[in-house]
């Protein structure tokens, strides 16, 4: 949320490598410009499993846009996970762990929640942010998970008027390993399924 209010500084927080390279490039030409700004980089020391696949353009694109679908929905899907960072791994388990009983379900990256807030406030649902969403069910909801505040993405709802179950950090001052302090504050896998068998049962 810090990053995302400052006026002149464009926040990101890319979970992969990939990702981050791109969007590098792009701030190296972004502070330069003279209509540009500051970026700021939220980034873990965390190791997670990378990806293998070199971007193209329309992926390159959708980074810098804000986000991108890591798992396509089905049409009409019912759920997706959407979260940013260093909580991929837990997000994806849990899409594994959904899919016998939301098989359509999809995984949404978002590399930057304020990219995609400042394109939806400027064009509304014709935004990235607004395509992206439009394959789910006009009921569906989103659970959105990340290591930073539960609002940094629970207005994704007001897109499509989508329901969301936000997961985040709204307590500070743990210590305690990765898996425990996950748990703790409510963003591990398993936290993020009870938050997908809540919403499923509240359609």
């Amino acid at each position: 949320l810090i990053g995302m209010s400052q006026p002149g500084l464009t926040y990101f927080e890319p979970a992969f490598a990939d990702e981050l390279a791109v969007i590098l490039r792009w701030a190296f030409v972004h502070l330069q410009e003279p209509a540009g700004g500051s970026v700021y980089l939220r980034l873990s020391t965390r190791a997670v499993a990378q990806p293998e696949r070199t971007p193209d353009e329309a992926l390159t694109r959708a980074i810098l846009d804000g986000g991108y679908w890591l798992k396509e929905p089905a049409p009409g899907a019912e759920l997706a996970i959407v979260y940013t960072g260093v909580v991929a791994p837990e997000a994806k388990a849990a899409l594994e762990a959904v899919a016998e009983d939301v098989p359509g379900a999809g995984l949404l990256a978002v590399t930057s929640a304020d990219r995609l807030h400042a394109g939806w406030s400027a064009s509304g649902s014709d935004s990235p942010i607004g395509r992206l969403l439009a394959p789910l069910a006009p009921d569906a909801a989103l659970v959105t998970v990340l290591d930073g505040h539960p609002a940094t993405l629970s207005w994704l709802g007001a897109v499509r008027g989508q329901r969301v179950r936000p997961l985040g950090v709204e307590k500070f001052g743990q210590s305690a390993d990765i898996p425990d302090l996950y748990r703790v504050l409510g963003i591990d896998t398993d936290a993020i399924l009870d938050a997908c068998a809540a919403a499923c049962l509240g359609r």
